[in-house]
């Protein structure tokens, strides 16, 4: 399954690595990929909506 998310707070190469490693380390996601142009995060894999947005918190961003 694929899911994409809005975060708008994404701004940069930085903010793209740190979702992208908080969300590659959970369990259940196959690939995560920041968009910081679209502001979007794409998830693939089985991880619950909420494991990905409490990822997403806790590099430090905010998931809508």
């Amino acid at each position: 399954m694929t899911q994409t998310y809005t975060v708008a707070d994404v701004t940069c190469g930085h903010c793209k690595a740190a979702i992208e490693s908080s969300l590659t380390a959970l369990s259940g996601v196959r690939e995560a990929t920041v968009d910081v142009a679209a502001k979007t995060v794409t998830v693939s894999g089985e991880a619950a909506q909420a494991d990905v947005f409490q990822a997403i918190r806790d590099a430090g961003y905010t998931p809508s």
